[in-house]
C-alpha cells in the first residue's frame, strides 16, 4: 500500500457508481493488510478503494466493458478525452441526443475516447448518478436537471491518469473468477460484488446485463475457499442479508453502517448495514 505521504489527493473516482465505496473507505482502510505483494480487484465499479490505497501493483476488472474502456481511455488518451468532453453541454435535449446513442447505432461508429467521453457526460448530468442500462444494454436513466454539473473535471482526469501510468495497474473486463487467475501467495484481493438484495424489491442488477444471482454469490464464496486455502487474503463486502452472513460464518465478520445515496427511489437512500469479511487478523 502506498503510505500516505504518497498519495494524490486528487486521485479519486471519475464516475459515480452503484455500490461506491466511498462512504465505508474509513472502515475499509483498517482492515487493509500493511504489506502485499500485487492488490487484486476483480469488481472495480467506481474505484474508489483502489484510487484511494494507490497500490504500486494491482490487476483490476469489470465486467462493464464501457467502465474498463473509461479507465484505459483515462490511462492512455487523457488530453483527448478532456477536448471531447468539453464538447457536452448540460441540455436536456442534448442529453437525450447523446443518451439514444445506443439505440440509433451511432455508439458502435464512436471511437474508445469518444465513448468514454459519453459515459462519463451521461454519468455526470443523469438523475442521481445512477448508471443503468435496460435488458437491451441500453441506458435509460433520465435527464438530472443539475445546475452545474462538473462535466470536465480536468484535474482529477490528469491526477489518476499519472497515476495509472507511473504505477503497475492492469485492467481487465470479463468474469471475476478469471480476473484471479495467476494469483499467488503474498497477494490481497478486495471483493465488491453486487450486494445480495435485502429484500425482493431491492434487487439492482442493472449494470449488466446478466445480472449476479444467488448462484454468483455462491461461486464468489467458493473463490473465496480457494484464496483462503493458498493462504491469500481477501476482503469483502455485501450486504447484511441473512443469506449472506449464513454463507460467510466460517470467516471472521463485522457489520458497519453506511449510507446508500444512488436508489431511483429517494425513500430508500439513507443508512444500511453492510457487512466486511476476512481470512485474516488485522496487523
Amino acid at each position: 500500500m502506498t503510505k500516505a505521504s504518497d498519495q494524490n489527493q486528487l486521485v479519486q473516482p471519475v464516475v459515480k457508481w452503484a455500490g461506491g465505496k466511498r462512504q465505508l473507505l474509513n472502515e475499509i482502510e483498517k482492515r487493509i493488510p500493511k504489506k502485499f505483494s500485487t492488490y487484486y480487484e476483480p469488481f472495480l465499479g467506481g474505484g474508489a478503494v483502489l484510487f484511494h490505497l494507490q497500490p504500486k501493483k494491482a490487476i483490476v476488472n469489470d465486467y462493464n466493458h464501457d467502465l474498463i474502456n473509461v479507465y484505459l481511455t483515462i490511462k492512455n488518451n487523457v488530453d483527448e478525452l478532456i477536448e471531447d468532453l468539453k464538447k457536452h453541454s448540460n441540455d436536456k435535449a442534448y442529453y437525450y441526443k447523446v443518451r439514444e446513442m445506443d439505440r440509433t447505432g451511432e455508439l458502435e461508429k464512436m471511437t474508445p475516447v469518444q465513448k468514454a467521453s459519453r459515459l462519463i457526460y451521461l454519468n455526470k448530468t443523469c438523475y442521481n448518478g445512477l448508471y443503468r442500462v435496460n435488458s437491451l444494454g441500453q441506458f435509460n436513466t433520465p435527464f438530472g436537471k443539475y445546475k452545474n454539473p462538473n462535466i470536465v473535471n480536468e484535474a482529477v482526469l490528469r491526477a489518476v491518469s499519472k497515476y495509472l501510468n507511473d504505477r503497475d495497474i492492469i485492467f481487465k473486463t470479463g468474469d471475476f473468477e478469471d480476473a484471479l487467475k495467476g494469483i499467488r501467495k503474498g497477494a490481497f484481493v478486495y471483493f465488491d460484488p453486487p450486494y445480495f438484495p435485502l429484500s425482493d424489491s431491492s434487487s439492482f442488477t442493472g449494470y449488466t446485463l446478466d445480472g449476479f444471482g444467488k448462484e454468483d454469490q455462491i461461486r464468489l464464496k467458493s473463490v473465496c475457499d480457494k484464496l483462503n486455502a493458498m493462504g491469500v487474503k481477501f476482503l469483502l463486502s455485501n450486504s447484511s442479508a441473512p443469506f449472506i452472513e449464513d454463507l460467510y460464518k466460517d470467516y471472521t465478520m463485522e457489520k458497519v453502517g453506511a449510507t446508500r445515496s444512488i436508489n431511483s427511489v429517494a425513500e430508500n437512500r439513507g443508512a444500511i448495514q453492510e457487512i466486511l469479511v476476512r481470512n485474516y487478523e488485522i496487523d
